[in-house]
């Protein structure tokens, strides 16, 4: 029996932009080890899995790095959704529930956007991990903190997120999964603030467009920006756009996502 796979774009509306997740709609339930065992032969950030449950408009949804299972991931949720629409799996008039690691997650869909609701992830300020202080110059780094995931990082400048050459083997020590590293954005740029994300622990050197990062990120600089909306730019080398709204313990992450191909196994 052969189970569908599609190559998606997420949080970019142009191809070969954004992040790239693989999305499974399995006509038979797959074990744990055959959905890690294609994520590490897909080799992008997260693959995704979604089964339908007994309950309208909920799905079972786990996503998979190249070498973990992930407790919860944006962009292949983004793009699960896209996919579910786009083969008719859901028609877009009703937001769908996905059973997760996370809990219920929701996706919503608005013209070509689909806006995912979050739980929020507030930072908890902690020093600089001593495996990184060697890594920007005194005065750089306006503060630090800690998520179950992350180790967040505030710079002082856009231009040093976009222009920090990763010492992953420091960010592998820092003692998280991930490190988030964040500035306020360029004035005219379009954004509120940028953002790059490094996993090597989870075999990500750099995650091209992060969802789940906005869940820490979109709180911390809409009480620092007093804003309650604000645009995310992912200086990643692939570029991506993330519109973000913390709203208590629930933050909102839309972007759009685009196919590039279709296959089955």
């Amino acid at each position: 029996m052969t189970t569908s796979l599609t190559w998606v774009d997420a949080f970019t509306d142009t191809a070969f932009a954004g992040n790239p997740a693989g999305v499974c709609l399995p006509a038979v339930p797959l074990s744990a080890d055959y959905m890690q065992d294609l994520a590490g032969e897909l080799g992008i950030s997260e693959t995704a899995f979604v089964t339908p449950t007994t309950e309208p408009h909920t799905f079972d949804l786990r996503w998979f790095s190249p070498l973990v299972e992930i407790d919860l991931c944006g962009h292949a949720t983004l793009a699960s959704a896209h996919v579910m629409r786009e083969r008719g799996v859901v028609d877009g008039t009703h937001a769908v529930t996905f059973l997760t690691r996370s809990g219920p997650l929701m996706a919503s869909f608005e013209g070509d956007l689909i806006e995912l609701d979050f739980p929020a992830d507030p930072v908890t300020a902690t020093p600089l991990p001593e495996a990184l202080k060697d890594e920007w110059d005194e005065g750089m780094v306006l503060g630090a903190g800690r998520t179950s995931f992350f180790v967040m990082v505030a710079l002082a400048s856009a231009g040093a997120v976009r222009h920090y050459r990763p010492n992953l083997e420091a960010i592998a020590a820092a003692g998280q999964r991930a490190v988030l590293l964040t500035a306020a954005a360029d004035p005219g740029s379009g954004a509120d603030y940028v953002l790059r994300v490094f996993g090597p622990n989870v075999g990500i050197d750099e995650d091209p467009a992060t969802g789940s990062a906005q869940c820490v990120a979109g709180p911390y600089w809409s009480e620092t920006l007093e804003r309650p909306s604000l645009v995310a730019h992912q200086l990643s080398p692939r570029g991506a756009v993330l519109l973000v709204r913390p709203e208590g313990a629930r933050v909102h992450i839309a972007g759009n996502a685009v196919t590039v191909f279709t296959g089955h196994l």
